[in-house]
This record gives C-alpha cells, structure tokens and sequence, in this order.
C-alpha cells in the first residue's frame, strides 16, 4: 500500500515539468516577440529571458527533487 502511494505521488510530483516547459516556451516566445518590436533592446531582454528561463527550470528540477525523494526516501 505504501509502496503503491509512493509511485502515485511521484508520478503526481513530475506534473509540474510539462508547466516548467510551457513557462520556457512562454519565456522564450516573449523574446522573440519583444524583439521583434523593439532589437535595440534585444541584449535587455535576452539577460531577462535567461534569468526566467533558469527560474522555470528550478521549478521543474524541484518537482524532479520531490518525485525523487517520494521514490526513494525512508
């Protein structure tokens, strides 16, 4: 029983990583557009895009931390 409600919230757990590659698509559509508009701004923008790319990916790496200790923890 315990070891079925592991797999269940570690499987539950991972959910966050298909939002973690939605934020990156949305981070990096954001760029293109905003430098569409404006490319004298592009190398702003661009340190932007990479910090909220590194935030959404901390995200999907501590949903990938949690699924890991459901799995493998005492």
């Amino acid at each position: 029983m315990l070891a079925s409600a592991k797999i269940i919230g570690a499987g539950l757990a991972t959910i966050g990583i298909a939002g973690a590659g939605v934020g990156v698509g949305i981070v990096f559509a954001s760029l293109i557009i905003s430098t569409a508009r404006n490319p004298s701004l592009r190398p702003q923008l661009f340190s932007y895009a990479v910090l909220g790319f590194a935030l959404t990916e901390a995200l999907a790496l501590f949903c990938i931390m949690i699924a890991f200790l459901l799995l493998y923890g005492t």
